[in-house]
């Protein structure tokens, strides 16, 4: 049978017959990914094609590590003195009333559970608990004086990736995604890692693209032989007849398109289906890390089964970027993570023990092959831990002031930003909201915050939304 043509010359019947067929494929397409709004567009049509910043960035792309749960600041970043000193006693009245979960306000003050020294040539106090990030402590810009707006871990973990407590907004890597696209046609623009015991508080939704365009969503890479869900082809299904089925329906939902004035929304659509085939050739070679030396290997700490899954996703990380995705997001923590209630000491010792050394061997990796000098690494979870007990040697949830690191592009290495109070409850110095997060990071990425926006009912959304400012004293 004869393929079919699709000329100009085609009949007004044959021409409606063919486009109902295309109509009804795109829509079973669009049924099953959900429709798309417009967005950042090129001539082209590609919604990820590579769009110009607002000015020149220090950052072409972000690692962020994110540690779920809440990684206690005062036993890893943030050295207390005073809460050594009032051990065991409740916190003084004149620091006032907050709000914590379990009403643990009144019970006794813990101390750090383990000891802090001096790192690097900076000085940087860290904890016993990061002997190998220790190591590159002259690489981070540690900020001690974040803050955020909820006390429990759904919203926290919302308002850290999307900027809003509220469920159903679009995540920072989607909104990078959205104003600049990827670097490589071949591969998608956002890439997430979920920890494999899963159990995130909050869900996909935490890198989903909310009202974006579905386009601009996290890509999941899993861990085990099929990284990304339905990237082989079906059994018997060859290159050649699968790039001929495509061609055809190309055909067909480009009349449709043809008919409704080159919208936006379907076009994007028609391009996010082409970039599903060409990750069928490269993205395989991207999550194969069988060529890595075992040098490299080591260095992540493939070598040992304790860092084996979490150095196994940060070197997937570094050959992510290496190959032109522009944000790849890492969770650390599985339902509990890092939620340290009943025991810090016990908890960190674990999570730490995983993480630790890939988080400094991916540093390593990318300083030397010249990745960092462009690629921003974040580190960080949803919020901290309160100074007082909970259960006696475990802490409660604190958004009042925490720790988040960065490392890489455009930013000081070996620096201290900000403080908490004498106990490490409330960020008191040089105070980093959320948002002021987030405009630092797409500040870095040579994007203007309020001009990066979206029209959503009748509103142009930003993910900083009517507030954030740049955290300039942490830039270099």
């Amino acid at each position: 049978m004869a393929a079919c043509s699709c000329s100009p010359h085609l009949s007004t019947d044959r021409r409606r017959f063919l486009g109902g067929m295309g109509s009804i494929a795109l829509t079973h397409l669009l049924q099953q990914d959900g429709l798309l709004a417009s967005g950042p567009m090129t001539g082209s049509g590609n919604p990820l094609a590579a769009q110009r910043t607002h000015f020149p960035a220090k950052a072409k792309r972000v690692i962020w590590l994110f540690m779920h749960g809440g990684p206690s600041h005062v036993d890893l970043f943030d050295p207390k003195p005073e809460l050594m000193k009032w051990a065991g006693k409740p916190l003084p009245e004149s620091v006032g009333t907050f709000e914590t979960r379990r009403k643990v306000a009144q019970n006794p003050l813990l101390g750090p559970v383990k000891p802090f020294a001096p790192r690097g040539r900076s000085g940087i106090e860290m904890s016993d608990f990061l002997p190998h990030m220790a190591g590159v402590a002259d690489e981070l810009c540690v900020i001690r004086s974040c803050h955020g707006d909820s006390v429990n871990h759904p919203q926290s973990v919302y308002q850290m990736n999307t900027g809003s407590i509220l469920m159903g907004k679009p995540s920072m890597g989607s909104w990078v995604s959205y104003g600049l696209g990827s670097e490589n046609a071949d591969m998608p623009s956002f890439v997430v890692m979920p920890d494999p015991g899963g159990g995130l508080k909050g869900g996909a939704p935490a890198w989903g693209s909310g009202f974006l365009p579905a386009t601009y969503q996290g890509t999941p890479v899993r861990p085990g032989p099929n990284p990304i869900l339905h990237l082989q082809r079906p059994e018997g299904m060859t290159a050649e007849r699968q790039r001929s089925t495509l061609d055809v329906l190309h055909e067909l939902n480009q009349l449709h398109l043809d008919e409704r004035d080159h919208d936006t929304q379907l076009a994007a659509r028609l391009e996010s289906y082409e970039l599903a085939w060409r990750m069928q050739s490269a993205a395989p070679e991207a999550v194969d890390i069988s060529s890595e030396s075992e040098a490299t290997k080591n260095l992540y700490g493939l070598d040992d089964p304790v860092t084996r899954d979490f150095g196994t996703r940060c070197l997937l990380a570094r050959r992510l970027v290496e190959r032109g995705v522009r944000f790849v997001q890492l969770y650390s923590g599985d339902t509990n993570g890092w939620d340290a209630h009943e025991d810090v000491l016990d908890n960190h010792t674990a999570h730490c023990a995983k993480t630790d050394k890939p988080v400094a061997g991916l540093i390593r990796d990318l300083k030397q092959r010249g990745l960092l000098e462009d690629t921003l690494v974040i580190w960080g979870g949803e919020f901290g831990r309160m100074p007082m007990s909970e259960k006696g040697k475990g802490r409660d949830h604190n958004p009042y002031g925490y720790t988040t690191v960065f490392a890489g592009a455009g930013v000081k290495g070996g620096h201290v930003h900000g403080a908490t109070d004498d106990f490490g409850l409330r960020a008191e110095r040089d105070k980093v909201h959320v948002h002021d997060l987030h405009a630092t990071v797409l500040h870095l990425l040579g994007i203007n915050h309020e001009n990066l926006t979206f029209r959503h009912n009748g509103r142009d959304e930003r993910l900083t939304d009517v507030a954030g400012n740049v955290v300039k004293s942490i830039l270099v």
